[in-house]
């Protein structure tokens, strides 16, 4: 259902390596260093070219266990994808410093360079905005950081409409033309971004990025309304994450989706990843597999 010639729409996203995305007490259940690995791997073979990251993604592993992958890879492969990785997260910034300082970005940029093992980042993304910092200083560090040739364009996560026209204002010059990409949490049971983030995002060409296409995994198909998740769940261990979605609106929903995926032989989470890469508007979005066969259960490279 996603062929070979959509895998280009497709980024292997990393927050699962070494925790589940950036909370400390989560550390340690995630994937390690082997499964990691092989993960990656798989998705090369695939066809994946685009990979995503954060600094604080299992507290810096997700970055360090990447860059040893890439390492390994041969010159020609690591020249044609784009890695992205994040800053700005506030449980990566010391006490008493703000997140998206002139001081701190120029800080984590460099620690992600080391960690990844790369002279430049293709793709750097403010993972929240920080709102004890003026947007221009953030700004003014990252039109540094591209001047010095460390980054090659920038984009915003977590984005509210207004956060997007304010950088859209902002950005002037070169850094302009680097803002390229905004990364929000997009799926068929959260479509806030329908009404605002995504039509502005595409009329001043920038591509938009979804996350958690299948919503924490409640579009899997695993979990069952006033049931218990499966012990190690997403739900299970992050219950806080999803707790607005557990109503049964949401298993309506999902419901519907299942009975359109029968029509068309997919499976469930293929329907929902076919559901996000066909909204008008949306360039691509991030799966985070945790092992070969849920590869298989999206349907990509089938």
């Amino acid at each position: 259902m996603i062929g070979a010639g959509e895998i280009r729409r497709i980024v292997f996203g990393c927050g699962n390596f070494g925790g589940l995305g950036s909370s400390p007490a989560l550390r340690g259940r995630g994937d390690d260093r082997e499964r990691a690995l092989a993960l990656l791997d798989h998705a090369r073979n695939l066809g994946f070219t685009r990979f995503d990251t954060a600094n604080t993604y299992g507290g810096g592993f997700s970055e360090t266990v990447l860059g040893e992958w890439l390492g390994r890879q041969d010159s020609a492969f690591r020249a044609r994808i784009e890695v992205a990785t994040k800053v700005g997260n506030p449980i990566g910034c010391p006490d008493g410093e703000r997140p998206l300082s002139r001081a701190q970005v120029a800080r984590h940029l460099d620690e992600s360079l080391r960690r990844l093992g790369l002279d430049r980042i293709a793709l750097y993304y403010l993972h929240e905005f920080d709102r004890s910092t003026a947007l221009e200083e953030t700004l003014e560090a990252l039109g540094r950081a591209l001047e010095t040739g460390k980054i090659a364009s920038f984009g915003v996560s977590n984005a509210t409409l207004g956060d997007l026209q304010t950088v859209l204002r902002l950005a002037t010059g070169p850094l302009a033309a680097a803002f390229t990409h905004v990364q929000n949490g997009f799926n068929r049971l959260e479509t806030g971004d329908l009404e605002g983030v995504i039509p502005l995002a595409h009329e001043r060409g920038v591509r938009y990025v979804a996350f958690s296409p299948l919503a924490g995994g409640l579009l899997s198909g695993k979990y069952q309304l006033d049931r218990p998740p499966p012990p190690g769940a997403r739900l299970d261990v992050a219950p806080a994450l999803y707790e607005h979605l557990l109503n049964p609106a949401t298993f309506e929903a999902i419901a519907d989706l299942q009975s359109h995926a029968a029509v068309h032989g997919w499976s469930l989470p293929g329907a929902a990843l076919r559901f996000v890469l066909d909204t008008p508007g949306v360039d691509s979005l991030i799966v985070a597999p945790r092992s070969l066969e849920q590869f298989e259960a999206y349907a990509i490279g089938a």
